[in-house]
């Protein structure tokens, strides 16, 4: 009687542990057969000339709400201007009404302006939020991303003349300071 009992507990567990969440109830998928948010939207940066350019890589059953993008500054003296984006796909969702979004891919492009001479590296804050066709939506998701200047540009970072002569005088100034200081002793000058 025990172990009829036991048996039939397990056996009801089992059936508790493999049921859908309410939300979840009627869809034919689960929680598995969603891709990472890092593989389903896909995002990378690169600076090409004035502008940063931001990709997003859409997996297939996909997609971006272009509302919900966001990009702001994050490096010190860095200004950047309103994303310029690309006309989206209108779609009408049961929770937000008609959005404008994107699927496969887009790509935003961002003038900047630095007023740090190129001192810091060039980081620009992302946040953008999707969801897949099959009913689930990601919250929104936010990076820090690094651009790197375009391959081939033969852009540089940008640099004013007076940079290399600053960074020249202080490596002279602490090879002095060395000099002078050799570990405590102070170095014997002739008199003059």
């Amino acid at each position: 009687m025990r172990t009829l009992l036991l048996v039939l507990l397990l056996i009801s567990l089992a059936g508790v542990a493999s049921a859908k969440p309410w939300w979840m109830r009627g869809v034919e998928s689960n929680e598995s057969d969603f891709l990472p948010p890092d593989t389903a939207f896909r995002v990378s940066a690169r600076v090409d000339g004035d502008v940063v350019r931001i990709r997003w890589i859409i997996a297939d059953g996909y997609y971006l709400y272009r509302r919900k993008i966001d990009i702001r500054a994050e490096s010190p003296n860095l200004v950047i201007a309103a994303p310029l984006l690309p006309k989206g796909v209108l779609k009408s969702d049961a929770y937000l009404g008609t959005q404008e979004i994107y699927q496969q891919q887009v790509e935003a492009t961002v003038p900047y302006t630095r007023f740090d001479a190129g001192a810091h590296p060039l980081q620009i804050k992302v946040t953008y939020q999707g969801c897949a066709d099959a009913g689930l939506c990601y919250p929104p998701i936010t990076k820090v991303l690094f651009p790197q200047h375009a391959a081939g540009s033969g852009a540089a970072p940008v640099s004013h003349p007076w940079v290399g002569a600053a960074i020249l005088a202080g490596g002279f100034a602490f090879l002095l300071a060395g000099l002078t200081l050799r570990k405590g002793r102070k170095l014997d000058l002739p008199a003059a």
